[in-house]
């Protein structure tokens, strides 16, 4: 096989309480993608922030080449030939493609010449097939292209080494396939790529090789084609998946949720909801699907008040919550997961603790005459954390510092201990792996039977498929059609999700 080009020997990381990384070793080849594997907190992006100069080893050595390297900062990575596409984009919105490839380049010195510049960003975008605009801002740009900025960012600095963190959680089906194919071309020119995931499916499309993490040790490396799917999920969670859940027979209750005629506008003025109608019942999940871009967090932003609907109306439990304020909105019975849990969900710099009790901070009681009272905040706390298998090294600590899953978890936790009339969740497994996707399907359906109207927002048609009861496609802003999961066809609801105006239509 070629040679390698990345060696980690027994790579310790330690954090407060927890040791993420435990004796890891790893290597990567010349021109092949290797796929790091593991469930959410396992130690992946720990140990790549390692190798990107972002955290320092507590013990261990790395070769680059062959040759001992002590990386103490990204810059000192980027100089061995090493980019980090991480899961959060390192992105300044207001600010163009091409100044956000120069940021931090002191080569580029007090005078741009941003001629130049823009041709070599050109140039790869052209090379890799990206279309990205260097003078375009990134707020202009959806989530998938960001990506590509992201991409050119790393290639504009010379890496050799791409390291990529969960590269699609944020991408549609579409981009996936399109992102592989710039991936597969840029080992064909002898870069070499390690790509953290947990999406099986993904995994078993991309790889090369996989070394598979758990709670912070190797579980072991193996090629693709030595196994299956299925063996890389019990290697990964330390017991069987369930690829497939059981729902309980439907007992539909009451409508809670009325949208007529909704029209709404997107940040830039467009209108992107277009008349928009569908019911959502007590105990029942209706899954709407959709490709990216089509309406959904519009949608999500007007039932939950935090936008305004320009015509049309919200019902909610038989009253009329059109443009009503977010707070009367959630003391009607409403809980909300948001698609973007860091930037609206959660606080990223308060505590567990403090994010645990945002729906609870002004009641008894965790709230005494205006105060709180951290003794019943922090019991309140530890049965989220008991009851939805949380884990978190410390409570005290910014809830930043948890892994992906346990950040999903911990919101799910809070919204749906407020035992709501109507759960509006948009994308709740995206990013997660299978364990943790596992578990927060299990708690929709359990919220289902329990009588709570579930509307579920999502890209996923597996997800889709597997707990709704109805299913909605939403196309340009509006909702082509509803199918009862029963009549429903996957590849037929694929067709609707690329425009077909109705599932009567042939074929």
């Amino acid at each position: 096989m070629a040679d390698t080009v990345v060696t980690l020997r027994n790579i310790t990381k330690r954090f407060p309480g927890i040791t993420a990384n435990d004796r890891i070793n790893f290597e990567l080849k010349r021109g092949e993608i290797h796929t790091l594997l593991g469930e959410n907190g396992a130690g992946k992006t720990t140990l790549m922030n390692i190798l990107d100069g972002i955290y320092h080893p507590d013990d261990g050595e790395i070769y680059i080449n062959g040759k001992k390297t002590v990386i103490r900062n990204p810059a000192d990575a980027i100089k061995n030939g090493i980019g980090m596409i991480h899961q959060h984009f390192m992105l300044i919105d207001t600010l163009t493609v091409l100044e956000n490839v120069i940021l931090g380049l002191r080569q580029q010195g007090f005078y741009i010449n941003r001629k130049v510049v823009s041709e070599n960003i050109r140039e790869i975008s052209d090379r890799y097939n990206l279309g990205i605009d260097p003078f375009i801002r990134i707020w202009q740009l959806s989530v998938g292209e960001q990506q590509k900025v992201e991409i050119i960012k790393t290639l504009f600095r010379g890496a050799q080494i791409l390291i990529l963190d969960e590269p699609t959680a944020v991408l549609t089906p579409q981009e996936v396939e399109i992102s592989f194919e710039i991936y597969r071309q840029m080992v064909r020119e002898g870069k070499s790529i390690i790509f953290i995931s947990h999406k099986l499916n993904e995994v078993m499309d991309i790889s090369d090789r996989i070394t598979v993490l758990r709670k912070g040790k190797v579980i072991g490396t193996v090629e693709k084609n030595e196994i299956s799917k299925e063996g890389l999920a019990t290697m990964m969670v330390g017991r069987e998946v369930l690829f497939r859940l059981e729902r309980k027979p439907l007992n539909r209750s009451k409508k809670m949720l009325q949208v007529e005629n909704v029209k709404a506008m997107d940040d830039k003025g467009l209108m992107a909801l277009n008349g928009i109608n569908f019911d959502v019942y007590g105990g029942e999940i209706f899954g709407l699907a959709g490709v990216a871009g089509n309406g959904q967090k519009i949608l999500s932003q007007v039932i939950t008040g935090l936008r305004r609907v320009v015509s049309g109306n919200i019902i909610i439990d038989g009253k009329d919550m059109t443009n009503a304020s977010a707070k009367k909105i959630f003391e009607q019975g409403i809980s909300y997961v948001p698609p973007d849990r860091l930037k609206v969900g959660l606080i990223p710099n308060l505590s567990t603790i403090d994010n645990a009790i945002l729906r609870r901070y002004n009641k008894s009681p965790i709230s005494n005459n205006s105060f709180i009272n951290y003794t019943e905040a922090e019991k309140y706390t530890d049965r989220l954390i008991r009851d939805y298998d949380i884990k978190v090294p410390k409570k005290e600590a910014p809830v930043k510092l948890l892994s992906g899953g346990n950040m999903q978890k911990l919101l799910l936790a809070r919204e749906i201990s407020e035992n709501p009339k109507l759960l509006i969740v948009v994308h709740p497994t995206r990013g997660l792996d299978v364990g943790a996707t596992e578990f927060i399907r299990r708690e929709l359906l359990k919220a289902r039977d329990n009588g709570i109207a579930v509307l579920l927002i999502s890209e996923d048609l597996d997800e889709i498929f597997m707990i709704s009861d109805r299913i909605g496609v939403i196309y340009e802003g509006q909702v082509l059609d509803i199918v009862d999961i029963e009549k429903a066809e996957i590849n037929k609801i694929g067709l609707l999700m690329a425009g077909m105006k109705s599932l009567k239509e042939e074929v």
